[in-house]
C-alpha cells in the first residue's frame, strides 16, 4: 500500500487503527491450506486478476464455483471464500467491515447475494479504496506463495 487517497492525512489513518498487519503470514497459512487440494492454487494468480475488476466481483467469484458439483470446483470456491474471509478479518482491525465476512451467503440465496452486492457497493470511498489495496496486497503474497508451495 503505497499510496492513500488524498483526503486521509496519515495521522488519521493512524488514528482509526490503520498499521500493517501479518498480510504475508495471513496468506502463507491460505496456501498451505489449499496446497493440496489439485489445481486450487491456480486460482491465486487469478486472484490477483480478479482485484482489478473490484470488490463486488471479486467476492462473487465464489459462488460460480458452487454451481459446479465437481470436488474440484467445490475447493476452488473454497479457497476464494477463504480469501475473502480472511481480508474481512484484516480489515476488521482496523475499523472496516467487509460485507459477507462470515462466507455464509451461497449461490443459491438470491436475495442474500442483491443484499450484500448493494453493501459492497455502500461502502465509504477510502473503505473501498483500502479494502482494495489489502486485497491486492494479500494476493500479491498468495500468488508469491503459490510459486514458492505449489506441488
Amino acid at each position: 500500500m503505497t499510496q492513500r487517497p488524498n483526503n486521509l492525512e496519515h495521522e488519521e489513518v493512524l488514528e482509526v487503527g490503520w498499521h500493517p498487519y501479518a498480510l504475508d503470514h495471513a496468506a502463507q497459512e491460505l496456501v498451505l491450506k489449499y496446497r493440496d487440494e489439485k489445481n486450487v492454487l491456480n486460482e491465486s494468480h487469478k486472484m490477483r486478476m480478479a482485484v482489478a475488476y473490484g470488490l463486488e466481483r471479486f467476492w462473487g467469484e465464489h459462488l460460480r464455483f458452487e454451481r459446479d458439483n465437481s470436488y474440484e470446483s467445490q475447493n476452488k470456491g473454497r479457497y476464494w471464500k477463504s480469501v475473502w474471509m480472511e481480508v474481512a478479518k484484516i480489515l476488521d482491525q482496523g475499523n472496516i467491515a467487509l460485507p459477507d465476512a462470515d462466507g455464509l451467503v451461497t449461490f443459491k440465496q438470491t436475495s442474500k447475494i442483491k443484499e450484500i452486492a448493494a453493501e459492497i457497493w455502500q461502502l465509504s470511498e477510502s473503505d473501498r479504496y483500502v479494502a482494495l489495496m489489502v486485497l491486492t496486497q494479500f494476493c500479491d503474497a498468495l500468488v508469491w506463495w503459490t510459486q514458492r508451495y505449489k506441488t
